[in-house]
């Protein structure tokens, strides 16, 4: 038997905020409620859960996806956690996707939390020991040197200015202002970016997304319930992961390889023969502003080197031939971690439903691609959703 074509039928999102009152299971309940609503289903239709969390020291808690489990609906049914760092968001859609896509299972609710405000003094710790102990942590790294040791090698390889960079956190806090559950959607310049201060040059206060809370969650379901449940599915297409060495310091930081291969997986499973063409909007992955442009080139929607200039010419506005983040992106509206990522997935939900309200883009897109990325700058995955079922 071939694989099931496979749907997402619904979604929900709570408010991102710096320093949320609710519990990481009070969150997951306030977003997986919205998603069952939005599709009127309940738990009772519901055969499994999918928990997407970054480390557990966020929320401080051990063993955090059976602990989420129940706040996520997963009591007395089948729970999985995935956790790939960053590149959880979009991972979590895909292990629902091989869940119902193999007959396993018809309905599946896809539940994505973070409460980083818990880890004090800040989040930054949880990361001290994801270094290698004898040839990294004796140079006490954080992620932010490393991040800006990669923009500088991205900048230094293809000639890009730090104020072609600033344009993305422009254009995305622009974007945040319109989405309802934004932390940080703002109106600045590219003079306000570049004058921020210096948190590990060349990355500035505002190159940065911030620290969040929140969830997001959504219900995916097989092709014969799917079309039972909605007249609007929004099918999955085609899905990309791939693990690179955490040996960062052994590749070329100019130029994402790990992320190509997750995006031509992608695009072979989905049938995208020419992507720049092909792909209507796009959600890449931008926790700091260069990762978009170093992300749009990795999915091949740009040449190497070439993204700042899509930027610069209106091209990725949400008004251009290829809106990338029109959401407002992780800049824009917050950056829960797992959380961030997921919302790229239903933002791409919303605008090919058409229901994506002041952040709606214009025509009627076909198809979009959302990305995320994580641990030592060494995961990419990749959701490619449309309104046909994929071509496969």
């Amino acid at each position: 038997m071939g694989l099931r074509d496979v749907a997402v039928v619904g979604a929900g999102m709570t408010k991102f905020m710096r320093r949320s009152l609710e519990t990481g299971r009070e969150l997951s309940f306030e977003a997986s409620k919205m998603a069952l609503d939005s599709c009127g289903l309940t738990m009772d239709d519901v055969d499994c859960v999918v928990v997407g969390t970054a480390p557990d020291a966020f929320d401080g808690v051990h063993m955090k996806g059976e602990w989420l489990a129940d706040g996520a609906g997963g009591w007395r049914k089948p729970v999985m956690r995935g956790y790939v760092g960053g590149g959880t968001g979009v991972f979590s859609p895909i292990q629902a996707w091989y869940h119902i896509a193999s007959g396993l299972f018809d309905v599946c609710l896809v539940v994505c939390e973070e409460k980083m405000s818990t880890c004090q003094p800040h989040p930054q710790g949880a990361f001290v020991t994801i270094f290698d102990h004898t040839t990294e942590r004796a140079l006490k790294p954080n992620l932010l040197w490393i991040f800006a040791m990669e923009m500088q090698r991205y900048m230094a390889t293809y000639g890009i200015s730090e104020r072609d960079i600033a344009r993305v956190a422009v254009k995305n806090k622009r974007n945040g202002l319109d989405h309802p559950a934004t932390q940080v959607g703002a109106e600045v310049t590219v003079d306000d970016v570049m004058n921020s201060a210096v948190m590990a040059w060349p990355v500035k206060r505002l190159d940065v997304s911030p620290t969040s809370d929140g969830a997001v969650a959504m219900v995916l379901a097989s092709d014969r319930v799917a079309r039972r449940i909605t007249d609007k599915p929004v099918w999955v297409q085609g899905v990309g992961w791939s693990l690179d060495t955490q040996y960062w310091t052994n590749r070329d930081l100019a130029y994402p390889t790990y992320l190509e291969k997750a995006a031509k997986m992608a695009y072979s499973m989905a049938g995208v023969k020419e992507p720049r063409k092909e792909i209507n909007i796009v959600e890449p992955y931008d926790p700091f502003d260069y990762k978009e442009l170093h992300h749009l080139e990795g999915l091949q929607l740009a040449d190497k080197g070439g993204a700042p200039q899509l930027i610069i010419d209106g091209v990725t506005e949400r008004t251009g031939n290829m809106p990338s983040c029109p959401s407002g992106g992780l800049l824009g509206v917050g950056n829960p971690i797992a959380a961030a990522g997921l919302m790229k997935v239903s933002e791409l939900f919303w605008q090919l439903r058409g229901e994506a309200g002041k952040r709606q883009v214009p025509g009627k897109p076909m198809r979009g691609l959302a990305q995320a990325w994580g641990d030592l700058m060494q995961v990419g995955t990749v959701v490619i959703l449309g309104n046909e079922p994929s071509n496969r």
